[in-house]
């Protein structure tokens, strides 16, 4: 909203109302107001959550400490949501497409986590919101999302359009023929203009029978010496000019094959590849035309919806050690943040050689508050931790990080970016796989893990909680570098 303001104000000649128009500096606002609202609404929502007793309620799961978190107030996630609602609010263009739906997905997670946070505190059901519902409201944010995409003339990804080769060729052609046609006449005409000057020329100074002789054979032979020297030499110059235009319009036309231009697209990135970019109606090589591009964006939108679930389930799943999940989205946070602006960037994305997609830039808004309000939560959320973020927290963070991915066209860099929540799903994954397998087998259950998700298996090897977290922490920053270095190692 200050953005409008300002902008008003600097039409009307208010001295120093046009620096809104800087992304840098409304992206620095965000980070600093987001961080402010996480520190001083986090104290006040930590009084009265536990003057409510609204706290965590700990199942025994035989882990060192975990009584110490008994009655940790929960819920903390609606920190993080105004942390990044308001900067956002009051920084970004509330027009843009690509901001409005991030403002969607933040509070659509967010009702999700509240409502399974609400049934576990306040209605005393351990399991919270059914699973099944989880599923379907996370299925229709992707569907939003996607068909946001698909359907929003502003969502556009900037591409090479190449003219038909046969324009070149058919200049060239038409070149050499016009050369052919006017040389060839040009020869004719200058034969028949110096013979017939030259005979005239010698016949004056000859007797009739002699002139007449004489000019007939002198004409003959001057004109086919003049007329083979001039020729050849008008031909040598009409030729160097031709080919000249003919090189200066196949080059101009050379040009006009790599014009730039913003299209609809389902094309996405590729990490590590050569030219990496990958288009999802490639799935489909049976199809053709409208069919194709059709059948595509349906690809992409059971895409959209994959990553959307499990990327918010895995922040859900690795919220269990303290600023873990926090430490980890913060991370991941500039990290979006920085290839937003890369992509989002005509300049940087010619240099790089990436995709680049128009009006994208504003998400560094986004990217600066979340960062800014999940850095702000940790003040609180960190060892030992004052106020847990509950799956109001988890899935909203999860939701953002997946569809940011997605409207970036990165969503296929989750598995680096996002190790840590893979890694984690993954070890739940592979845990309940292999213990179901080995009961049908042997008639008892076998574990891979001591337990999963991983965090507690290393908790259960005696690692102290801080040493698993910092260690955590330490692997994501080194999976965002490695995700900001794709941008040139490919």
């Amino acid at each position: 909203m200050l953005y409008y303001l300002f902008r008003y104000l600097n039409e009307l000649g208010v001295p120093g109302a046009g620096v809104f128009n800087y992304l840098s500096f409304r992206s620095a606002a965000a980070v600093i107001t987001s961080l402010i609202i996480a520190v001083l609404i986090g104290k006040r929502l930590i009084y009265f959550l536990q003057r409510k007793q609204i706290g965590e309620t700990i199942r025994n799961l035989d882990l060192e400490g975990q009584y110490r978190k008994q009655g940790t107030p929960s819920m903390g996630g609606i920190i993080i949501i105004a942390s990044i609602l308001v900067p956002v609010l009051l920084f970004a263009r509330l027009d843009n497409v690509y901001i409005i739906l991030m403002i969607i997905t933040t509070v659509w997670v967010g009702l999700i986590g509240f409502l399974d946070d609400y049934i576990k505190i306040f209605k005393k059901n351990k399991e919270g919101l059914a699973g099944r519902f989880k599923i379907m409201g996370q299925v229709g944010l992707g569907l939003i999302v996607a068909l946001t995409l698909y359907i929003s003339d502003d969502v556009v990804v900037r591409v090479n359009v190449s003219a038909p080769a046969g324009v070149t060729v058919a200049s060239a052609d038409m070149s050499t023929d016009m050369y052919a046609d006017v040389s060839a006449g040009f020869q004719g005409n200058v034969s028949e203009n110096i013979s017939t000057d030259t005979a005239m020329g010698v016949s004056a100074d000859r007797s009739p029978k002699t002139s007449t002789d004489t000019s007939k054979e002198a004409s003959a032979n001057m004109s086919r010496k003049i007329s083979t020297d001039t020729s050849a030499e008008m031909s040598a110059n009409m030729s160097s000019d031709l080919s000249a235009n003919m090189s200066a319009r196949q080059a101009g036309e050379i040009i006009q094959q790599s014009t730039a231009v913003n299209i609809k697209s389902t094309k996405t990135t590729i990490p590590f590849v050569k030219d990496n970019e990958f288009d999802y109606s490639w799935l489909v090589p049976f199809a053709k035309g409208k069919t194709k591009q059709l059948l595509g964006w349906l690809v992409f939108m059971a895409m959209v919806i994959f990553v959307v679930v499990s990327v918010s389930n895995g922040v859900n799943l690795t919220d269990g050690l303290d600023g873990l999940a926090t430490g980890t989205s913060a991370v991941a946070g500039v990290t979006l943040g920085i290839l937003a602006y890369v992509s989002g960037n005509i300049i940087y994305a010619n240099y790089l050689n990436i995709m680049y997609l128009p009006n994208i830039g504003e998400l560094v808004i986004f990217a600066a508050a979340f960062a800014g309000a999940t850095v702000g939560f940790l003040w609180y959320n960190s060892y030992p931790a004052q106020v847990f973020m509950g799956d109001t927290g988890s899935l909203t963070l999860g939701g953002i990080i997946a569809v940011f991915a997605i409207v970036i066209r990165k969503e296929l860099l989750i598995p680096i970016l996002c190790g840590v929540f893979f890694i984690e799903s993954l070890s739940v994954m592979m845990q309940v796989s292999w213990f179901k397998r080995t009961k049908r087998k042997y008639g008892e259950g076998r574990r891979i893990f001591l337990m999963a998700p991983l965090h507690h298996h290393y908790q259960k090897l005696g690692y102290a909680e801080p040493k698993i977290v910092t260690r955590f922490w330490i692997v994501a920053i080194l999976l965002a570098v490695l995700s900001v270095v794709t941008l040139k190692i490919r």
